[in-house]
């Protein structure tokens, strides 16, 4: 759709407003994760939000403005959102600052996506938003640091993928509130790399790392190039964001990291912020004072409730700069009600990956978890894989899969059969894993691009522009210099 020319409606006036709002939104948090928000409480603060959110955009965003004209935004309620069309990805990045409501003056602070698989979007950040998204990460890591390290606080170490992502000023905020002391060691910046990251978690005594799962092979891998002892290094906690985390990986990275836990930091995005945090159970819970969530057939669009298994789509609840409205992630999510005696509350959220991210091998049509999941499944001493795929000289498709095992590994030959068995049951095709400690660096890109550039090298058709632009920036995170 093309919009009217750009015009915001006046800012709000400053003050009185954010303080009253923040001063409710801290007491149903606070009652929300203490466990006494009452199923009315909840049920009011979600239908009057949306109600102002609606209202917010169709009065400040152009795009909302034309978008939802016509629909009776005061007869929408949570329990039916289906009078609003979607928002997608192709909508933000066709209408750029006319999805905002109200000028980028208006906000704290301007952060972009990367732009690597499509033109980058703008993602400011205005108070209610800052303040909302960090209060549900800020309760996460507070139960999840006095349940590894007691009374005292750990030294964080933050690697963050760029300075116009919110990583570093979301981390940075949440660290000083609980009284934390954290340090910015980025290794893929060519001001830090892998060595001296590696030197300053020594010399800090860094116990937390917070980064993408990728990140926590990689960094194993460059300490033993450069001659560290894993065992005698500080961390004792990873927390990933940015990209899939099976359990099957973070048990792995576990038996590479022998003193260290792996533990979902968050699930969210540069649009829709912080959409679910983590538990020391390993799960995600969405933050439910701050979204509507949905899930539907991603193929179709249809509802399939607020429950079960499909793409992942977003009301926002908070009136900031940039609220979206009916969202279509692109994200394959399970969301289940939280299980008894959870260490937070809300549904919780897995994520399998990204819809864009399926691939077909053999008879099977895999999202990123169900493929990671059957190779790393009791895997141990695993630096990193990649899947090759290729078609077999008499039809049918050839995987590959390379592994990169440490020395120590008792038995590769026994592992190799293990991941032959697995993807040949799931698949039906012809497969074979061979061990490469030299693996395609791509592999170390991770989420950057996406998860299926960095782990999936598909030679059946010519590579796709995640792939290409995966290849293009595989220098920036080579380990050893």
């Amino acid at each position: 759709m093309t919009t009217a020319p750009r015009a915001f409606a006046p800012a709000p006036a400053p003050g009185p407003d954010l303080t009253g709002f923040l001063t409710e939104y801290r007491k149903v948090s606070r009652s929300f994760y203490d466990g006494v928000l009452t199923e009315s409480e909840l049920a009011r603060w979600r239908a009057r939000q949306l109600t102002t959110v609606l209202h917010h955009v169709t009065d400040r965003s152009p795009f909302y403005r034309c978008h939802l004209a016509g629909v009776d935004i005061d007869g929408v309620t949570p329990d039916d959102l289906t009078a609003l069309p979607f928002t997608t990805k192709d909508d933000l990045r066709r209408e750029m600052h006319d999805v905002l409501s109200g000028p980028v003056a208006e906000a704290s602070v301007y952060y972009e996506t990367n732009g690597t698989t499509g033109t980058a979007t703008p993602c400011p950040r205005g108070p209610k938003d800052i303040a909302t998204s960090n209060a549900a990460v800020e309760e996460s890591w507070r139960r999840l640091f006095r349940a590894h390290f007691g009374d005292r606080m750990p030294v964080v170490g933050l690697m963050g993928p760029s300075e116009l992502y919110a990583f570093g000023d979301v981390f940075t905020a949440v660290t000083a509130s609980l009284g934390a002391c954290h340090v910015k060691i980025w290794p893929e910046s060519p001001r830090v790399g892998f060595r001296k990251a590696l030197r300053l978690i020594e010399e800090l005594g860094v116990e937390v790392v917070v980064c993408a799962p990728a990140l926590c092979l990689s960094l194993a891998k460059a300490a033993l190039h450069y001659g560290y002892d894993l065992e005698r290094l500080p961390v004792k906690l990873f927390l990933v964001l940015g990209e899939i985390c099976t359990p099957q990986f973070a048990a792995n990275v576990s038996t590479v990291w022998p003193r260290a836990v792996v533990r979902l930091a968050l699930y969210g995005s540069q649009e829709a912020l912080c959409i679910a945090t983590g538990a020391d159970t390993g799960r995600l819970h969405l933050s439910v004072p701050n979204y509507l969530a949905e899930v539907v057939d991603p193929d179709s669009g249809r509802v399939l409730g607020d429950t079960g298994e499909g793409e992942l789509v977003l009301t926002m609840l908070v009136d900031g700069i940039k609220p979206l409205i009916r969202y279509r992630t692109g994200d394959l999510v399970r969301i289940t009600p939280a299980s008894p005696g959870a260490p937070l509350p809300g549904p919780e959220i897995e994520v399998v990956g990204r819809i864009a991210d399926r691939i077909t091998l053999g008879r099977a049509r895999l999202y990123p978890g169900q493929l990671e999941a059957a190779i790393l499944d009791g895997v141990r001493g695993c630096l990193g894989y990649q899947v090759v795929v290729e078609r077999a000289s008499g039809g049918g498709d050839e995987i590959t899969v390379r592994m990169d095992l440490l020395p120590a590994v008792a038995d590769p030959d026994a592992t190799a059969d293990a991941v032959v068995r697995r993807l040949r049951a799931l698949t039906g095709a012809s497969a074979r894993a061979v061990v490469d400690t030299a693996l395609d660096p791509v592999t170390h890109t991770g989420s950057f691009v996406s998860w299926k550039a960095a782990r999936v090298l598909d030679l059946r058709t010519d590579p796709d522009r995640a792939a290409v632009t995966a290849r293009q920036v595989a220098h920036r995170y080579a380990i050893t210099t």
